[in-house]
């Protein structure tokens, strides 16, 4: 396993020693003395994270900061600001200038182990985020999906997309598109945060695809609610002419003119409830093969895969 790359800089050696000995067990770590050398190292080996002093001869941890946040290809490398004074200007000039985070000299180990796996791991998901919902990208639902698999817990996975997308997309332009598309994500969201709890997981593959985990025992439920709004919402987004006439023109995806009714939402549900799942590429084939039996219907639906080992 490829070990995350952390970045230290300070110019006493001992608290490079106590940082080395602190995170080498989990992480591939880096050194410099200086924040010069630091700014070398960044560019020839970018790391996952760097910790930075912030009162250092010559370039200080806040100039290294603003430096380092001006380049666009290194911006979102997240900074933990070290401060051995613990005054308030310190933290607050560090985070000013684009720091993550601080913890003031001496730090407690594990606690500084802690906020760097809190820190990184928001950073993978804002990486990852779709950028119309800003909710989790696809790296971070495999991750979801593998955690699951490997701790061997119960779990359905509701995998939504929308009927009919293209042409509705094509008719009334991309920026009704995007409405669409938001729309869809809070919807899910709210329902599915509401009867699974906060903590539940709501991914967005891209386009009209979604992702959503819950207990086995909850989906049906939830999927019921999510086909009853989305039915309800979508009607207000088609002008009157459009809604009255029930269809709209438009080019498959092969250049043809069809006439295309009212989007809809097809959900395809798959659970280890009633079959071992053993990788993520099992629930992503299940998945597929559902949500094209959905399609065929038409209308607004879910289907559960019901095989049994």
């Amino acid at each position: 396993m490829i070990k995350e790359r952390i970045l230290t800089i300070d110019d006493d050696p001992d608290i490079l020693d106590v940082l080395a000995l602190t995170l080498s067990d989990n992480y591939e770590v880096i050194q410099a003395a200086s924040a010069e050398e630091g700014l070398k190292i960044v560019s020839s080996k970018t790391p996952n994270l760097i910790i930075c002093d912030y009162v250092m001869p010559g370039m200080t941890g806040k100039e290294f900061c603003q430096i380092l946040k001006r380049d666009l290809l290194l911006q979102h490398i997240p900074i933990i600001m070290l401060t051995g004074k613990g005054e308030v200007k310190d933290m607050v000039g560090g985070i000013e200038a684009g720091a993550d985070d601080y913890i003031v000299k001496p730090f407690e180990p594990n606690a500084l182990v802690a906020r760097i796996r809190m820190i990184l791991r928001r950073t993978v998901r804002s990486l990852d985020a779709n950028p119309l919902t800003h909710l989790p990208g696809n790296t971070t639902i495999m991750e979801e999906l593998q955690a699951l698999i490997d701790r061997n817990q119960p779990f359905a996975v509701g995998y939504a997309d929308l009927d009919k997308f293209k042409v509705y997309n094509d008719h009334y332009g991309f920026e009704k598109g995007d409405e669409v598309i938001r729309e869809v994500a809070r919807l899910l969201m709210r329902i599915v945060h509401q009867r699974a709890g906060p903590n539940a997981f709501i991914g967005h593959i891209g386009g009209d695809d979604f992702v959503f985990i819950a207990d086995d025992k909850q989906m049906e439920k939830i999927c019921q609610e999510i086909v009853k709004e989305f039915d309800n919402r979508i009607p207000k987004l088609y002008t009157p002419e459009d809604l009255k006439a029930g269809f709209i023109t438009g080019q498959d995806r092969k250049g043809n003119e069809v006439k295309s009714g009212l989007l809809s939402i097809s959900i395809g549900i798959v659970s280890n409830a009633t079959q071992k799942i053993t990788h993520v590429a099992q629930i992503s084939e299940i998945a597929a093969e559902l949500k094209k039996y959905a399609k065929g219907f038409e209308e607004s639906n879910y289907v559960r895969d019901k095989r049994r080992e």
